[in-house]
Parts: structure tokens; sequence; C-alpha cells
């Protein structure tokens, strides 16, 4: 299978894995200079790129662990969905949960695009669901 992207900026980087088990590939701010995330800030950066995906299938957008983890940068609405109907350019919304500023320069990898397929199955509303050993009991407290 080939992702198709383009490129709709001059400065733009395409999404690369650094190793062969990566199951994300790396997203780029394509800025013009660098840019400041100041604490608390929430901020959209763009990357540069659109998209092609095939029905059925979405692209999610996850925070680097090394950001989220040493720097306390995190993709601010949890995970980014790009629907395979979306062909504007991807952006990434980000937040910095530290109390330190952080620098964002032009090329810097900011986030990660993971394929996932997706399943749309029609809802039909019941009566009743079946039961289960567990039943409603336990949401969070399922033991010790």
């Amino acid at each position: 299978m080939k992702l198709r992207m383009k490129k709709l900026r001059e400065n733009a980087v395409l999404p690369e894995r650094k190793t062969s088990g990566s199951a994300g590939y790396d997203l780029c701010a394509c800025l013009g200079s660098e840019f400041t995330i100041e604490p608390g800030d929430l901020v959209i950066i763009p990357t540069g790129l659109a998209v092609e995906l095939e029905e059925g299938y979405s692209a999610m957008i996850f925070t680097r662990s090394g950001l989220g983890i040493k720097h306390g940068i995190h993709v601010s609405n949890g995970v980014g969905v790009i629907d395979s109907d979306y062909r504007g350019e991807i952006h990434v919304g980000l937040t910095n949960a530290s109390k330190t500023p952080y620098k964002i320069v032009p090329g810097a990898r900011i986030a990660q695009i993971l394929l996932m397929r997706v399943f749309t199955p029609e809802f039909e509303e019941i009566e009743a669901l079946s039961e289960t050993e567990r039943g409603n009991g336990g949401f969070v407290i399922t033991g010790n």
C-alpha cells in the first residue's frame, strides 16, 4: 500500500519511520522560523502536507513519547483524526503542559502519524444487552 501525500510548501518534510519496528511516522513542523510554546499554551502547527487516504482508513496523530515525557508537549486534542475524505493541510494542535517554554524549530519532529483501518457499522438500538459475569459493575473498579 502506498500513501499519497502532497507537499503544500517547499520546506515541508514527508513523514518517515526512524526504525523498521516503528508503528508511527514522524510529522515535522513546517515553519518559517523558530516558534516558542509557552507553558499552558494551545497552538496549531502546520506540517505543509496534505494526504489522500483510501476509503476505510484514517490517519491518527499522536504525541511523540519523548516530547510528552521529557518536555510536556502533547497533542492538544488527545488524538488527532484525519478522515479519508479530508484533503486540506494537516495541522497539529499542541499544548505545553510543563512549566517551561519549549522552542520548536523549522523541521522539528512534533508528532507521529499512524494509519488505521476504520470500521463503520450500522448502529442498532436494542432494549437490553446480553448478560456477562461482570455485568455493569466495576467501571474503573474491576478488582484490586
